[in-house]
Formats: C-alpha cells, sequence, structure tokens
C-alpha cells in the first residue's frame, strides 16, 4: 500500500489536509514582515582642513597623511578617501552599513582632535561633518554646446533642481558646479 492510496481512497482526508495547509500558508503571509525599502544607514562623514598657503605635496604630507593615520583607527570604517589640493585637504570616510551616525562622528572626531597638537602651525582647525542617509548618491553631468557655464548652472538651479525635489525619497542636492 502506498502512501498515495490513502488519499485517494479517502478524498476528504485529502481535501482537509489541502485546505489546512492553504489556511496556514496564509497565516505565515500575513506574519512575514516584508519591506519594500529596508531600512538601512549610509553614513558619510569629512574632515575638511585649510593651510592657507600651502601647496598640495606640503599638505600630502604634513596634514592628510596624520590626519588618515589617525582616523584609520576609528571603528566600523568601510573604506577612506582623501584629496589634498593646494591649500586644503578633505578626508571622506564612508562608514559600515547601519553604523550608528553619533557614534561614528564622535569617535572621528576624537581621532582628529588626538593628532591635531602634531599637524603644522597656520592650520586652521579640521571641520568634522557628518551625513547619513538612506542610500545612493547620484552624480549627474550636465553641458551644453550653446550656453556657457554660468547659463548652465541658472537653469540647473532654476528648473532641474526643483524637479529632482518632486520626486519620492529625494530630500537633498548639493554640489552643482560648472567648468
Amino acid at each position: 500500500m502506498k502512501f498515495t492510496d490513502i488519499f485517494i481512497r479517502r478524498p476528504v482526508l485529502a481535501v482537509s489536509i489541502s485546505l489546512l495547509m492553504i489556511i496556514l500558508g496564509l497565516q505565515a503571509i500575513s506574519k512575514l514582515a516584508v519591506r519594500e525599502y529596508p531600512k538601512m544607514t549610509t553614513t558619510v562623514i569629512t574632515v575638511s582642513t585649510a593651510y592657507p598657503g600651502a601647496d598640495a605635496n606640503l599638505i600630502q604630507a604634513f596634514v592628510t597623511s596624520k590626519l588618515e593615520e589617525s582616523i584609520a583607527q576609528a571603528d566600523n570604517i568601510d573604506y577612506m578617501s582623501s584629496t589634498s589640493a593646494p591649500s586644503s585637504s578633505t578626508i571622506t570616510i564612508k562608514m559600515k552599513l547601519n553604523t550608528d551616525p553619533a557614534g561614528a562622528l564622535a569617535d572621528v572626531l576624537a581621532k582628529v582632535n588626538a593628532v591635531k597638537s602634531a599637524l603644522p602651525n597656520g592650520i586652521e582647525d579640521p571641520s568634522v561633518s557628518s551625513s547619513s542617509g538612506g542610500s545612493g548618491i547620484m552624480y549627474i553631468s550636465f553641458r551644453s554646446k550653446k550656453l556657457d557655464s554660468s547659463q548652465v548652472t541658472d537653469y540647473i538651479n532654476r528648473v532641474v533642481k526643483p524637479q529632482f525635489f518632486t520626486i519620492e525619497g529625494v530630500c537633498r542636492s548639493t554640489g552643482i558646479w560648472c567648468s
């Protein structure tokens, strides 16, 4: 006697078990937590330092490298990038996903303050800022063969930027430059 023979001889049992499976399945689906957009926090911390009159090599050697060495000891860093330009240094730290933004900022700020005395005289205090958000950063480039850069910038600020804010989930737009 096969297992399936029981259900062939007793169709009411087969229907009952099928209905029980459907009811349990529907109950499981109703309790299943599914989010269209899961909550994810990305934290980016930026350390900007100005050293008026210094060239990029001097900034790299005496400012950026010292700050990087100290900041690299902070917890939950995903990756770090830096830029040294004449008179300025910018270090961008991307924290691991769902890192506490306030804790990460405090940790990086402590690392910056620890190395502040080793930085050259005449340097301005490093500025540490944090931005946290959901996901996604988008870079868009605009150019025109007919308009000069100031006209393109004006068009972006008057027409394009307001359109972005009508999109659900867009809360900020920064960094529009033309060259």
